[in-house]
């Protein structure tokens, strides 16, 4: 039955229970979190809640079998309107902003009022948020608005003012743990790795599974241990892995960002090694190579290395020529903060 996907979030879902049977719900959410811990999957369970054809009056809980059930669950309710950037915009396109609000102004197609679901709330700039600011201000009767997004700061103070801000924590250690067993990962090893890397996020501890991912780590961390750093022979590298994760660009940075974390999660570490402190993101196996690591670079040159490939994060958002942010990232690495 619906909701039963939601896992440790359930303050939450009683919380919009209560609201509902008490008819308080709002007319606009704003779910922030960090990403793969569940937003746009409760999301989507209340969007169906709402619009479910066999829902009693004041209740939250769809059926999941009806027309209407199955249409939200698919995209193509005709009063359910999810919305997403398209990969490769740099921000959420006005025009499909505008399309959005205009149908959305229409009468409701079955009568059980209207939900939109803008999943990338984090790239309305200006113009596309002061066209959304009107529906939000004057919505539909019975209309619900959900956007999704990382924190309320990456928002613009007039969107987060018209909205109740609810916030998804991480997931309990325990919680991603038992989920990774359920996703067939039987190796307990490998879910201890996954859960300590993951922070709480199923989603990227999914993500973090690819046994291909951890071959190109263990490469990766040899090579950054090493003196000299072959930062060209690394940087080409994490290129042809990066190609291998499919020909289109948004599914290459994607697997870049992932790369990066590894990097960054080595990086930290090693500073935490350098300040005497006992690593977290690694293993014990790892120690003597990232010891080496920090002894060789100290810890200013550390924290210039780790705000180096946080910059390299941001080019990779803007769609700066992946094959450039990685040669460059390297050669910094290499020649300036860790050679």
């Amino acid at each position: 039955m619906a909701w039963q996907r939601i896992r440790g979030h359930d303050a939450l879902v009683e919380g919009f229970r209560r609201a509902v049977q008490q008819g308080r719900l709002a007319h606009a959410y704003l779910f922030t979190g960090p990403a793969g811990v569940g937003k746009r999957l409760f999301a989507l369970e209340l969007a169906k809640s709402l619009l479910c054809e066999k829902a009693a009056e004041g209740s939250l809980q769809a059926c999941d079998h009806c027309p209407s059930c199955v249409q939200v669950e698919a995209g193509t309710h005709p009063d359910f309107f999810p919305a997403v950037r398209p990969p490769e915009a740099l921000e959420f396109p006005i025009d499909l902003m505008r399309q959005l609000c205009a149908s959305f102004a229409l009468k409701s197609a079955r009568g059980r009022g209207k939900v939109v679901l803008i999943d990338d709330a984090d790239d309305l700039n200006e113009e596309a948020a002061n066209c959304f600011l009107k529906t939000l201000e004057e919505p539909p009767p019975r209309s619900v608005l959900i956007l999704i997004g990382s924190t309320p700061d990456r928002q613009l103070q007039t969107i987060v003012s018209r909205c109740q801000v609810i916030r998804f924590a991480p997931l309990a250690p325990e919680l991603v743990d038992e989920l990774l067993q359920a996703q067939g990962i039987d190796d307990t090893a490998l879910r201890a790795r996954l859960v300590r890397l993951s922070g709480g996020s199923p989603g990227l501890a999914k993500e973090l599974a690819d046994p291909a991912l951890w071959d190109f780590r263990r490469a990766l961390l040899a090579g950054l241990t090493k003196a000299p750093i072959a930062s060209v022979d690394l940087a080409r590298q994490w290129m042809d892995f990066v190609e291998e994760a499919g020909k289109e660009s948004a599914a290459q940075r994607h697997c870049a960002q992932l790369v990066l974390r590894l990097l960054i999660d080595f990086l930290e570490d090693a500073l935490t090694i350098a300040l005497n402190g006992t690593p977290r993101r690694t293993e014990p196996e790892e120690w003597p190579g990232l010891e080496a690591l920090a002894q060789r670079a100290g810890p200013d040159r550390l924290l210039e290395a780790l705000e180096r490939c946080l910059e390299a994060d941001r080019q990779i958002d803007r769609r700066v020529q992946l094959v450039l942010i990685l040669e460059g990232l390297m050669d910094a690495l290499g020649q300036k903060f860790l050679g």
